[in-house]
């Protein structure tokens, strides 16, 4: 059975638009804080792998809006993979409120050579890691297959 790694973040002001409600860009930055909470709680903090010549990139980000969290609202991000490639890997991440699913976002990330440029397979340690967060669709594993 796969993990699903969840952090908790209060919205703050700066936040939320004149509606009172956050601005929808910054549902993308709450998707790159539980990235980096994520690596940090698997074993493999984001800052080094940077350090050892690797990154992720992101090559694609989806939010499927559902409904408005708002100033003060503490929030749950769970993070999850739902496609853990060679060079890349997809996660899901939905945005929660008391257990109501406010956004649900996906993100795909490639991983590239810092020096050299261009991508270049995920590390062995990176992806022993993250495996146990691999939670595959029938879509996604028939895809691999």
């Amino acid at each position: 059975m796969s993990e699903r790694f969840s952090h908790r973040l209060r919205v703050r002001y700066d936040e939320c638009d004149q509606q009172g409600v956050v601005f929808n860009s910054h549902y993308f930055a709450f998707f790159d804080v539980v990235l980096t909470e994520a690596f940090r709680h698997a074993g493999c903090p984001y800052q080094e792998m940077t350090a050892k010549g690797t990154d992720a990139m992101v090559a694609e980000a989806h939010a499927h809006y559902r409904a408005p969290a708002r100033f003060d609202d503490e929030v749950e991000l769970e993070w999850w993979i739902i496609r853990l490639g060679t060079k890349s890997m997809s996660t899901r991440i939905d945005v929660k409120r008391d257990g109501e699913v406010l956004v649900e976002g996906e993100m795909r990330h490639v991983f590239v050579d810092l020096e050299k440029g261009g991508s270049k397979p995920m590390p062995d340690e990176v992806r022993t890691a993250l495996a146990p967060y691999v939670e595959e669709t029938g879509t996604e594993a028939a895809a691999r297959a």
